[in-house]
């Protein structure tokens, strides 16, 4: 089970250059087994065309590192402070992908502005609060996630539905039940940002998306009564 978690994990993190959300080593995947507790992260500074499921590591809710010879992202604390808020949540995916980043970096989230973020986002993209001095200096890593967790607790909000958000100065966090969902919910955020970004630029004075039209989208794709895409076979 652990090497399926490893190549869970491994998988998530190579789909993000081929995805073109990466630059450099910005960025990483991780998986948990929630049965375990455990989940499996990108090392480290690593290259992306260097990584194997091998070298991922695993990590325990509670920061020890379980298996594995390298260091594991030095976004770890935040990856395992969004696990243990979010319990829902099977994988976490962080990226610098450059438009959802701007956001980020201005402090803004990204409004509903068509339906195209409504199939994916139940309401806007949301982006945290400034961390303090006093988080900063301490535990930074951490508390970035805290400021994540925070967040969506203070307007109510499901994970599940709110599949990701924007850390105020930094970049874009995503997270779903699973790591593959994960991967596509950052592809998803850096779409709806880019969107946004050039639907502004045509429209300055463009307002949010019918309240109706929102609801349809996402609902249609999401929840009991979701009719898009195809119902699993069951038998033979």
């Amino acid at each position: 089970m652990l090497r399926e978690l490893r190549r869970e994990a491994y998988e998530a993190n190579v789909a993000l250059p081929r995805h073109g959300l990466i630059t450099l080593t910005f960025g990483n995947a991780s998986a948990i087994d929630r049965a375990r507790g455990i989940f499996a992260i990108k090392p480290s500074g690593i290259d992306y065309e260097d990584l194997t499921p091998t070298l991922m590591v695993l990590v325990d809710l509670e920061g020890r590192i379980v298996e594995g010879k390298l260091n594991p992202s030095s976004d770890m604390p935040t990856h395992r402070r969004l696990y243990r808020g979010f319990k829902k949540v099977g994988g976490i995916v962080h990226t610098h992908s450059i438009h959802a980043t701007a956001f980020a970096q201005a402090g803004r989230s990204i409004p509903v502005l068509g339906t195209t973020h409504a199939d994916y986002f139940n309401g806007e993209v949301p982006v945290t609060r400034k961390l303090t001095e006093a988080e900063i200096g301490s535990a930074y890593e951490w508390e970035t996630g805290s400021v994540l967790v925070e967040r969506l607790l203070v307007e109510d909000l499901n994970p599940l539905e709110c599949p990701g958000a924007l850390v105020n100065r930094h970049a874009p966090f995503a997270w779903a039940a699973t790591a593959a969902d994960a991967v596509e919910a950052a592809v998803a955020i850096e779409c709806i940002a880019r969107l946004a970004i050039l639907s502004l630029e045509l429209a300055p004075r463009l307002k949010t998306l019918e309240p109706a039209l929102q609801e349809k989208h996402f609902r249609r794709k999401h929840g009991a009564n979701a009719y898009y895409g195809q119902k699993p076979v069951r038998g033979g």
